[in-house]
C-alpha cells in the first residue's frame, strides 16, 4: 500500500473532492483525520471509511480559524505521533462570484476567494509544516483548478486566487525542500459529478447563453482527452503524490486538466 503507517489529515473533508482523497489514502493503508466545517458530512464520510476498514477520525474544523487548526494539529500528532500528509480541499459557494463579468462584479465578491483560499490554504499548510520540520519529512498537497493559468471568462476572483495558492505552494517548497518536506499542488480541471462543478457550469452556461449540458460539453470539448477528470482520477494522483514513490517531486503541479492545459 502507497501510504501504509502515514497520518493524514484533509480539510474540506466532507466536500466531494476531499471525501475521494481521504477515502483513497485510507485504502492505501493511511490513518486519516479528517476535519471540515460541517461535522455531519465529515462523519459520513469516516463512517464509510471506517466500514470499510480503515483508521479514521472526524473533527469539525473551519480551516479559516487559525487557533481551531493549530490545536487540532498538535492533537492529531500528539496522538498519531505526527503529521506525514496534509491536504485541503476546502471551498466556497460559487453564486454571486461567477458567471459574472469583472466589470460589473464588486470588490467583496472579487476578494472573497482571494482572501478564503489563500488564508486556509496558509494556515492548514503552516500548520502541518511546523509539525513536520522535526521529523524532517512530510507532504503537503494544495488544490486548485485549470483557471489559475487558463484565461477564462466569468470566473471573477477565482483565477487570481487558484494563481496565488500554486504561487504560496511553490515559495513553501522552496523553504522546506531542506528539510525533507515535499509541496505538491493538485490542478483539475472541472470535475462534472460534484455538486460544485454542476453549479459552476450552471452559472457559467448562463452567461454564456448556453445549457449547462451544452456548456460542458464545450469544456469537454477543449480537452485533449474530449473528457473531464473524475473523482477517482483525482483521488488516485493525491495518494500517488503523497506516497514515497514521488519522492523527487516537489514545488510542482500535478496536472489534471485532461489537456485543457498543457505543459
Amino acid at each position: 500500500m502507497l501510504l501504509e503507517n502515514k497520518n493524514a489529515v484533509i480539510y474540506g473533508a466532507g466536500g466531494a473532492i476531499g471525501g475521494a482523497v481521504a477515502r483513497a489514502f485510507a485504502r492505501e493503508g493511511a490513518r486519516v483525520f479528517l476535519a471540515g466545517r460541517t461535522l455531519d458530512k465529515v462523519e459520513a464520510v469516516a463512517g464509510e471509511i471506517s466500514a470499510a476498514g480503515g483508521v479514521v477520525e472526524a473533527a469539525q474544523i473551519d480551516a479559516l480559524d487559525e487557533l481551531a487548526v493549530e490545536a487540532h494539529a498538535d492533537a492529531v500528532a500528539e496522538k498519531a505521533g505526527g503529521i506525514d500528509v496534509s491536504f485541503n480541499a476546502v471551498g466556497i459557494p460559487q453564486q454571486g462570484v461567477q458567471g459574472i463579468p469583472l466589470v460589473e462584479l464588486s470588490p467583496e465578491d472579487f476578494a472573497l476567494p482571494i482572501a478564503t483560499y489563500t488564508t486556509a490554504q496558509f494556515l492548514t499548510a503552516r500548520a502541518a509544516a511546523r509539525r513536520m520540520v522535526d521529523k524532517r519529512s512530510g507532504v503537503i498537497l494544495t488544490l486548485t483548478a485549470t483557471p489559475a493559468r487558463l484565461a477564462a471568462p466569468l470566473v471573477g476572483g477565482m483565477g487570481a486566487a487558484w494563481a496565488g495558492v500554486e504561487a504560496f505552494s511553490r515559495s513553501l517548497a522552496a523553504e522546506l525542500g531542506p528539510h525533507g518536506i515535499r509541496v505538491v499542488c493538485l490542478r483539475p480541471d472541472g470535475i462534472p459529478e460534484t455538486a460544485t462543478i454542476r453549479e459552476v457550469y450552471g452559472l457559467h452556461a448562463n452567461g454564456a447563453g448556453m445549457t449547462r449540458e451544452e456548456f460542458q460539453a464545450f469544456s469537454e470539448g477543449m480537452t485533449l482527452l474530449k473528457r473531464l477528470p473524475t473523482l477517482a482520477e483525482v483521488a488516485n494522483v493525491a495518494a500517488f503524490m503523497a506516497s514515497d514513490r514521488a519522492s523527487a517531486m516537489t514545488g510542482t503541479v500535478a496536472n489534471l486538466s485532461g489537456g485543457s492545459l498543457v505543459d
